[in-house]
């Protein structure tokens, strides 16, 4: 006779674990509180759907916060395998400029999600949808729209605490802290860093971006692209450093990001080029010696003193590490992802909560951090199959 698992939550992790999950084993169903599955899948897809990263698996295990969690999981089900199941599913896949993943041009989001829910249902994946988990009963059987259902296994794929139109809202966070779970509050990630820019200068530079820099926080270093809003920074360079600037938000109330505008160039290139310029004028230095945008340049003139400004030396410095001071996080409902949720040291190395047996969570409920580019939804999609790998092979 099958056993039964109940899935609770409708989203990548939760897809990926019934895609591998052996249903002659198995009788498996995905609850899902919404009237459709995978809608944080969908609104993730808006702004670029970034499937997963092309980089080498050893570089992408180091993306993530703490990296030591993931490894296995990410081994196991590697990008490189996660773009060879999709392409096995008929969704092909090309990698950008930025070496993310992404489907073939003219393959939509909703596309990708259909055939993968097709997918699922071919393999016999029941779906439940406006079924809501609302706890435990004295059993430690789930509550479902307040009725108890009796599985051998449950899975909670109950996502972060952003994005509370998809119905990612976080509060199943308090039905596991009444169950004794270990659990964080949940905080933005891969958010705006709110900023106090001058009013002349946003009204001269809101959207523009910063390209081709370089940003640091407490020794780490990210190359890429950040935009001027209106609340702050944001962008692919900044949002690597998301665990860097939370932690020093939370230990001085504030956090100082350092802007390499040339990363490409040394101090000493840049201090030469200044002193050794035809131009008279500093400003034209700056824009034909080195190619600085008018917004780097503006930057550099509203935070520094005229006489920094003028000093070839100083001014090197301050091209190379620019410092900015970032006062607060983003909305959390407005941030792409979150940390906390499911402390880590609540569930073992399959995922499963120390305090009630044959019960896991997986995906972004856990207490991990990625950046944007494909790392959200790949970790997602690994610890998934990685479950499903250990339920299979019990006996």
């Amino acid at each position: 006779m099958k056993k039964t698992i109940s899935i609770i939550g409708g989203g990548t992790s939760s897809f990926l674990l019934a895609a591998f999950l052996n249903t002659e084993k198995y009788e498996v169903t995905i609850y899902e509180k919404n009237k459709t599955s995978g809608r944080k899948f969908l609104v993730a897809g808006k702004g670029g759907f970034n499937l997963t990263h092309s980089e080498a698996v050893s570089e992408l295990i180091e993306r993530y916060t703490p990296n030591d969690f993931l490894k296995e999981a990410l081994l196991h089900f590697t990008n490189d395998a996660f773009i060879n199941w999709l392409h096995a599913r008929n969704i092909p896949t090309y990698i950008g400029t930025s070496k993310r993943v992404y489907p073939k041009e003219g393959i939509k989001p909703i596309t990708v999600l259909k055939t993968i829910l097709d997918h699922l249902k071919e393999k016999g994946i029941l779906f439940k949808y406006e079924h809501t988990f609302s706890g435990w009963d004295a059993e430690n059987n789930l509550l479902i729209n307040d009725k108890s259902i009796i599985s051998d296994y449950s899975v909670f794929s109950l996502g972060g605490g952003s994005w509370k139109i998809t119905g990612s809202n976080g509060l199943w966070l308090e039905k596991f802290e009444q169950k004794g779970v270990k659990t964080l509050p949940f905080e933005a990630s891969n958010c705006t860093f709110k900023i106090s820019w001058d009013r002349d200068f946003l009204s001269k530079h809101e959207g523009k971006p910063l390209k081709n820099i370089a940003v640091s926080c407490l020794g780490k270093r990210q190359k890429g692209e950040a935009v001027i809003t209106k609340m702050g920074l944001e962008g692919n360079a900044i949002y690597s450093l998301s665990p860097q600037i939370r932690t020093q938000l939370k230990s001085q109330k504030k956090a100082v990001i350092y802007l390499d505008f040339k990363p490409t160039l040394s101090l000493e290139t840049i201090s030469s080029k200044i002193v050794n310029s035809n131009f008279k004028n500093t400003t034209q230095i700056l824009k034909k010696e080195l190619k600085l945008t008018p917004l780097q340049i503006d930057l550099l003139k509203i935070k520094l003193p005229k006489d920094h400004y003028l000093n070839a030396l100083l001014l090197s410095e301050s091209i190379k590490k620019f410092p900015l001071e970032v006062y607060e996080l983003g909305l959390l409902d407005e941030a792409i992802s979150t940390a906390g949720g499911i402390s880590l040291t609540s569930v073992d190395s399959n995922f499963q909560l120390h305090t009630i047996p044959n019960q896991f969570c997986i995906g972004e409920m856990l207490n991990w951090d990625a950046p944007t580019g494909g790392y959200l939804i790949q970790a997602c999609a690994s610890t998934g199959v990685y479950l499903s790998n250990y339920l299979n092979k019990i006996d």
